[in-house]
């Protein structure tokens, strides 16, 4: 299957493109009249890359953790199957029918 981007980002994927902490900071706003105070806005821009950041730093963390968590269930799964085979004197399908 073709990727195809739009605007250098991966289209068509499901998920949007995140947000970075860059981009929060670097935004520029057009210049309105009785617009927001510029410093308050820079201010609160900061604010929210810091939270997005460390959000970012969360996700990166949990998926790891989740990556680790699969690991050992299949590492478990596997010795587990191992130990639980049924007796070779067991057999199936040989009945009197």
């Amino acid at each position: 299957m073709a990727q195809v981007y739009r605007g250098g980002q991966l289209y068509g994927t499901g998920r949007p493109a995140r947000l970075t902490p860059h981009e929060v900071r670097t935004r520029e706003f057009d210049p309105r009249r009785r617009g927001a105070d510029p410093d308050q806005v820079r201010e609160f821009q900061a604010q929210v890359a810091d939270e997005l950041n460390d959000l970012h730093q969360e996700v990166r963390m949990l998926s790891q953790e989740n990556d680790r968590l699969k690991r050992a269930l299949r590492d478990w799964q596997t010795m587990h199957a191992r130990e639980c085979r049924p007796p070779q004197d067991y057999h199936t399908n040989e009945g009197h029918w």
